[in-house]
């Protein structure tokens, strides 16, 4: 399956040979912004341009990955205490073992787990944070509409369900600007780059241009 992880969520000519991806262009059927700009198509960045070689990366994550410390803690409380809830309160209420997980974060370590066990872990997680600070101490991201609307759907429901805080997908990216949703209540109500057609003087800088 090729694709960019991206909230564009491109088009792209994708070319296959013996059942691999061999190589991917963009596609070029977005329709003109104006008749008298040229056809910049805009869609479609490096990352997609380059997915075939994470398709088929060794490093390519295709399981659950937890980290090793934190998964014998949560596995050990499990045994020990049959609410999942109670057993997550007994590992970050405890301050040694806090600090066994927490310590090591960064440096690798994660070991392969099944998507049940992590499930479950995490809304033990959610359910503690919950229980404990509020509902509106569970923020989190979910993809726009233009992804997929049940990506989209999935994270913001749940979070709504909850009470907890749903972020601007642009805080997650930050290849937009993140403020401005929250500040000025709109979604980058600015020109596109189609319209640097029309410039005469161009400044940039800070930015993921190539």
């Amino acid at each position: 399956t090729h694709g960019v992880n991206s909230t564009g969520s491109c088009s792209w000519k994708i070319y296959v040979k013996n059942g691999l991806v061999t190589w991917e262009i963009q596609q070029t059927d977005y329709p003109r912004t104006r008749a008298d700009l040229p056809n910049h198509e805009p869609r479609g960045c490096q990352r997609g341009a380059s997915y075939s070689w994470y398709l088929y990366s060794a490093n390519r994550v295709k399981y659950p990955m937890v980290r090793g410390r934190l998964l014998k803690l949560w596995r050990e409380a499990l045994a020990l205490k049959k609410d999942p809830v109670d057993a997550w309160e007994s590992i970050v209420e405890d301050p040694a073992k806090a600090q066994e997980y927490k310590s090591i974060r960064g440096l690798g370590g994660f070991v392969r787990s099944t998507w049940d066990e992590v499930n479950q872990l995490i809304a033990a997680a959610n359910v503690y944070t919950a229980k404990k600070y509020g509902p509106d101490r569970i923020y989190g991201f979910s993809p726009i509409p233009a992804m997929s609307m049940v990506s989209y759907a999935a994270g913001s429901r749940y979070l709504s369900l909850i009470g907890g805080a749903c972020g601007s997908f642009y805080d997650w990216y930050c290849d937009l600007p993140p403020a401005s949703p929250m500040t000025w209540g709109e979604q980058t109500d600015v020109p596109e780059s189609a319209d640097w057609y029309n410039s005469t003087f161009l400044m940039m800088w800070g930015s993921n241009v190539p």
